[in-house]
């Protein structure tokens, strides 16, 4: 694979970001990946090398760049519950600051960056996100419904905004949620609301789970989950962004 960091002109300022692809002169299809509230770090770049390898040009965009380059906070090598209260104590602000007007400022730099870069494909591409960066890809695929071909979110917030998020997507959708953010109920609601809208989607609790599941430097890593996550993403983006 080969990496870059990257800078994205937006409304506000540059964002600075890292982006993955293969190493063999061709173009691929983009996916536009949002991080979790703990931002670029190691963890999220192995996963966007790893989604990268499977044949797609991969940008992660550092969500708060209005407060300065990634990292903004210093983060531990590992977030347990020891760590976790400070952490957030100091991210709060930072994700309170990052309103739907920015975040939707943001996905039309984002995407028009994406689609601009000479390694990545002409065509459709795929939003995922995990955490907060769940919320922003739903944001994202509802904003640009004929851009956004493949949406998928992981332990998000996905219904922060009401069922009207959901009426414009147009995108084949994956909302993957932890047993401690969704109860049954809940999920069942879920996806009444997204059949009433017409998104062709799957939507479940992965069990045995707590928020933050696919993150390996946290004390919420599943490693069963995580691979379910990858067992859905893969074929996902094969049924939608390869024709």
């Amino acid at each position: 694979m080969l990496t870059k960091t990257l800078t994205i002109p937006t409304a506000d300022g540059l964002a600075d970001a890292f982006a993955a692809f293969p190493d063999n002169g061709e173009r691929h299809p983009g996916v536009l990946m949002y991080a979790d509230g703990f931002g670029i770090r190691p963890v999220l770049r192995e996963m966007a090398r790893e989604l990268a390898g499977h044949g797609y040009y991969v940008l992660v965009p550092h969500l708060f760049y209005r407060h300065g380059p990634a990292p903004v906070i210093e983060l531990p090598e590992y977030i347990g519950e020891k760590e976790r209260p400070e952490v957030f104590a100091r991210l709060m602000p930072l994700i309170e600051a990052h309103t739907a007007d920015r975040a939707l400022s943001d996905a039309d730099a984002f995407l028009r960056f994406l689609t601009a870069q000479p390694e990545a494909a002409a065509g459709p591409v795929a939003v995922t996100g995990y955490c907060i960066g769940g919320l922003l890809a739903v944001r994202t695929a509802a904003a640009h419904p004929t851009q956004v071909a493949a949406l998928a979110a992981f332990h998000g917030p996905v219904t922060a905004d009401g069922p009207d998020l959901f009426t414009t997507i147009t995108a084949e959708t994956h909302l993957a949620h932890a047993e401690g953010d969704m109860t049954p109920e809940a999920l069942t609601d879920l996806n009444h609301t997204l059949n009433t809208a017409g998104v062709h989607h799957t939507s479940e609790i992965y069990p045995d789970t707590t928020h933050g599941f696919t993150m390996s430097d946290t004390d919420a890593y599943n490693p069963t989950a995580l691979q379910h996550h990858w067992n859905r993403l893969l074929p996902l983006l094969g049924r939608t962004l390869r024709h």
